[in-house]
């Protein structure tokens, strides 16, 4: 059964049925009633996410099921013991040792899932500088939460240039979740998806006492799939470069955001950032790694993230990790919100 509300400012009322804002009714100057003859209709922008939502949700079946087909599958398993402790010539298949084929489900980023997350400062009324994403009231959320991150890729080509380079598909989904919030039903509050084509090329050049494995460019779209006000989303082309030393790695992300007609966040570049350096040590069993972004400005606009993960070992192959962050960002909803968090989760794949 839908459920549908009605919020009133001093300007609009907003109609929301399921979360999403349907109608919009443009207010006159006094206090009461509503323009009886003017009535913004919000059909085609729910139209246009709808169909977005699920042409997104297809290809990841597709994606998913195409992969599922390959017999070497079986013999790949994606939360097998070992992946968490593979190379990165492993990871991305960067000689012929490690090649295993197209169309086989592997490891992407981070796959873990959290019972508990505190945050000190939920974002409880998302805004936008584009005034139409802005939301008009405030949202009793929690600070504790659930989260779970999904991630994983396929080779799609493999050398595709007479000096290599294979061309993959990723998928990466992060899903927060207000659990244990019964006065609002328990709802999803963030959902993002990031589907992803990405070019990689192997390389073997000595750099500051590392070896660069590998650089790569890849189209990538993030969106939260949702409808004004709370709709955002972005695609960037990203630069990647993979270093590794004995037990270290390190992967360089810069970026260029592509432009959007209906920017739903202007400055998104501003407070998440044009870059990300992921640093990954592992220590036997256990792993540290750091995810930094940056804006590249030293401004006031010096903003970014980081986030610390420490995974370890608890009994057989389960192992649990420590997770905490601060900074911007840390899903779509939240691009210009900084909170500091902390969680705790079941770890399943690492870096």
């Amino acid at each position: 059964m839908k459920s549908k509300q009605v919020f009133l400012t001093r300007q609009h009322a907003y109609i929301f049925i399921d979360d999403v804002a349907v109608v919009r009714f443009i207010k006159n100057n006094s206090l009461f009633g509503i323009k009886k003859s003017v009535l913004i209709y919000r059909t085609t922008m729910v139209l246009k996410k709808r169909v977005i939502f699920y042409v997104r949700h297809l290809l990841f079946i597709t994606f998913y099921c195409l992969s599922a087909v390959s017999a070497r599958a079986q013999s790949n398993n994606l939360f097998k013991k070992n992946a968490a402790r593979e190379t990165m010539s492993q990871r991305w298949e960067l000689d012929s040792a490690s090649r295993k084929g197209t169309f086989i489900v592997t490891p992407y980023k981070p796959v873990y899932v959290t019972a508990g997350r505190w945050s000190s400062s939920p974002n409880v009324q998302p805004h936008s500088e584009n005034p139409a994403y802005s939301l008009p009231f405030k949202v009793g959320y929690n600070n504790y939460e659930a989260k779970f991150q999904l991630s994983l890729k396929t080779k799609v080509l493999q050398n595709i240039f007479k000096t290599g380079g294979d061309l993959w598909v990723g998928y990466t989904q992060k899903a927060h979740w207000q659990v244990y919030n019964a006065e609002l039903s328990r709802p999803f509050r963030e959902l993002n998806y990031e589907p992803e084509i990405i070019l990689n090329f192997a390389t073997h050049v000595h750099l500051f006492g590392f070896t660069v494995r590998m650089l790569g460019v890849s189209l990538t779209h993030q969106s939260n799939g949702r409808t004004l006000p709370l709709s955002r989303s972005w695609n960037r082309v990203i630069f990647q470069a993979g270093l590794d030393r004995k037990n270290w790695q390190i992967y360089l992300r810069p970026w260029v955001r592509l432009h959007d007609e209906d920017d739903e966040n202007p400055a998104i570049t501003d407070y998440i950032g044009r870059s990300e350096a992921v640093v990954i040590y592992n220590a036997g069993r256990q792993q540290f790694s750091v995810i930094g972004t940056h804006t590249l400005r030293f401004d006031e606009r010096n903003r970014g993230s980081i986030q610390a993960n420490w995974v370890f070992p608890v009994i057989g192959n389960l192992r649990l990790q420590l997770q905490v962050s601060d900074g911007y960002g840390e899903t779509l909803i939240d691009y210009n919100h900084s909170q500091f968090t902390v969680g705790i989760s079941v770890s399943l794949v690492e870096w």
